[in-house]
């Protein structure tokens, strides 16, 4: 997969993005990963990448032509674009379901914005889907692509040592995951449930199917309400 980040704070990107899970999948060659400086498509002396909105108010908005420019370059070179996603907090929200629709893509181009938005225009006419991280304002689109970046990442085929790993990770079923302990078995009296070490893998998952349920129901009911009208 190629994934292409258009950004106007390209140095943000570059460190998180090469470490951890999508930095394994890079190094395998399973993930290409390029960030663009949306300066570089900016006319004039200065390299103007914003201005005042029309009407007035407070904040300034990403102007069209460089956003224009950048991803109508990206078009006309390499493999086609499956979608130019804009990270905004108005999109719809990020979910499993779609991160694992989106994984099977062959290239993404994120823009993420930045000050008080981005002309109108460019998501009338160039965006094809906008995905927000949840019901909260960040100072830019960055952290969200990598919020994004992150997810498909690991459901890339190969990446995982284990490849059943990310099928069970909450929300792929609609269940948050159940709790996970690791040795010692006995550490400081606080004893793992005694199931997990008796050795008969179906009780282990018949406890983790009712821990999962559980937790859920604590602490994400709406998830089974949308689980169950799925299911109607």
């Amino acid at each position: 997969m190629r994934v292409d980040i258009v950004t106007c704070l390209p140095d943000i990107l570059k460190g998180p993005l090469e470490e951890s899970i999508p930095g394994r999948a890079r190094a395998k060659g399973l993930l290409d990963i390029h960030i663009h400086d949306l300066r570089e498509y900016a006319e004039g002396k200065h390299r103007q990448v914003d201005d005042y909105p029309f009407g007035g108010g407070a904040g300034m908005v990403l102007k069209p032509e460089p956003i224009f420019a950048c991803i109508e370059a990206l078009a006309s070179s390499g493999e086609p674009i499956d979608e130019v996603i804009f990270m905004t907090p108005d999109g719809e929200v990020l979910d499993q379901p779609m991160v694992n629709g989106l994984s099977l893509s062959g290239r993404l181009v994120i823009l993420a914005g930045h000050y008080k938005g981005i002309d109108q225009r460019v998501r009338d006419h160039l965006v094809t889907r906008e995905i927000s991280v949840g019901d909260y304002v960040l100072s830019g689109g960055e952290l969200a692509a990598m919020v994004l970046v992150d997810a498909v990442a690991r459901l890339l085929p190969g990446v995982l040592g284990d490849a059943t790993s990310a099928l069970t990770d909450s929300f792929q079923d609609g269940l948050l995951d159940a709790p996970a302990y690791t040795r010692p078995a006995d550490f400081r009296g606080h004893v793992v449930p005694p199931v997990l070490t008796s050795g008969d893998h179906k009780r282990i998952d018949a406890w983790r199917d009712e821990q999962r349920l559980r937790k859920t129901q604590e602490r994400r009911p709406d998830l089974l309400d949308q689980r169950n009208t799925s299911s109607d």
